[in-house]
């Protein structure tokens, strides 16, 4: 995968992301209580959705912090090497994921 390649691929993903979010607006919403038309399990499944949202948001928050940093190691002719050795990150790892930033040796502690 080469660095404009990569590119391309982190900024489509920033735009997967926003939609992503757009979408997801509604059920990150605040759960209103209304005891006359919804039940108690009805509104307890309701939270329960509404805390699921808010991981998946969180979730996409720390995506796109890894994408942004990626987008600025291409800029700087860093993208491709692990943040901690220095090695270069095998192609099947970037293919797999642009944004990521260190090579398997060092992401499993080694």
């Amino acid at each position: 995968m080469t660095e404009d390649e990569a590119k391309a691929a982190l900024i489509a993903r920033q735009a997967e992301l926003v939609e992503e979010d757009r979408i997801s607006d509604e059920a990150r919403a605040p759960v209103t209580l209304q005891q006359d038309s919804v039940g108690r399990l009805s509104r307890m499944d309701a939270m329960q959705q509404q805390a699921m949202a808010q991981a998946q948001e969180h979730r996409r928050a720390a995506e796109r912090t890894r994408i942004a940093a990626a987008l600025v190691r291409i800029d700087e002719g860093e993208w491709g090497y692990c943040l901690t050795c220095g090695e270069e990150i095998a192609q099947k790892r970037l293919e797999h994921d642009p944004s990521i930033a260190t090579c398997v040796r060092c992401a499993s502690g080694g």
